[in-house]
């Protein structure tokens, strides 16, 4: 907790003391947070609250997920993606009894190939998938080596963006079998105020144990600037429909702070 409690007062004091960055229209802004594979370099810090975990639903966690989005131009119709996902991982009592243990979770690394305009109307990406075992303990991660693939696919129409996000990673070598799917369906509202609303879920269905994971999502999200540097500050709640046996279960929050380097 300690850490993540600093990691949030850093961000907060980075955020007040930014000063670089040019400004550009929020609600265009808004809507290019809305697009996974959008020509947009940001760094959003996603903090998420689950509870109701472990056998007896006595344990809670705090995941801090660092997510650099950084798109590299590869010629006159193409981009590369690049999307990182590190977790900072902070449990109580898991499992039961164990006290309060922080450290790092598995990095999943992805890159999407995607055309600089529209195919149809719809923006697409695809590429390879990464799972890297930085985690610290074996209850933050699996701490083995994955590959695999992962696609978007996404319509923006007025002030709706909608479609999904995808991976499937298998393990490469190692002790535990792995056999992972990513599921994410958005939508998303943007107003011209640069009031962003968004439902989507993140579900995962486990291949090896036969189990999902399905929680849903719902949050509000407001492009602000502090002083040249624009900032996409959010909140949210999830339920989880469908929880893994052991796993979270009941309601959850998120909170976030998104640095954006628009170009």
């Amino acid at each position: 907790m300690r850490i993540l409690k600093s990691a949030v007062l850093a961000l907060s004091l980075a955020v007040a003391s930014a000063g670089a960055g040019v400004a550009q229209d929020a609600e265009e802004l808004a809507k290019k947070l809305s697009n996974p594979v959008a020509d947009l370099i940001s760094l959003p810090f996603q903090l998420n609250y689950d509870d109701n975990i472990g056998p007896g639903d006595e344990g809670s966690r705090w995941t801090l997920n660092i997510q650099p989005v950084i798109p590299f131009s590869l010629n006159d119709d193409w981009n590369l993606i690049s999307r990182t996902i590190l977790p900072v991982v902070s449990t109580d009592g898991l499992p039961p009894g164990s006290g309060s243990h922080t450290g790092l979770g598995d990095t999943v690394q992805s890159f999407f190939f995607s055309p600089k305009d529209p195919v149809g109307g719809w923006i697409v990406g695809a590429g390879p998938a990464f799972l890297v075992p930085t985690s610290t303990d074996d209850r933050f991660g699996l701490g083995e080596w994955g590959a695999g693939v992962t696609g978007v696919v996404l319509r923006q129409s007025g002030p709706w963006t909608y479609g999904g996000l995808a991976n499937h990673i298998v393990d490469v070598g190692g002790d535990i079998d792995i056999s992972s799917t990513f599921l994410q369906p958005f939508m998303s509202y943007t107003t011209p105020e640069a009031w962003t609303f968004t439902l989507n879920s993140e579900t995962t269905y486990d291949w090896e144990s036969e189990e999902w994971s399905v929680p849903l999502n719902g949050v509000v999200s407001k492009v602000v600037q502090f002083g040249d540097q624009p900032v996409s500050l959010g909140a949210g709640v999830r339920y989880w429909a469908d929880p893994a046996p052991n796993g979270p279960e009941g309601w959850g929050g998120r909170l976030f702070m998104t640095f954006l380097f628009p170009a």
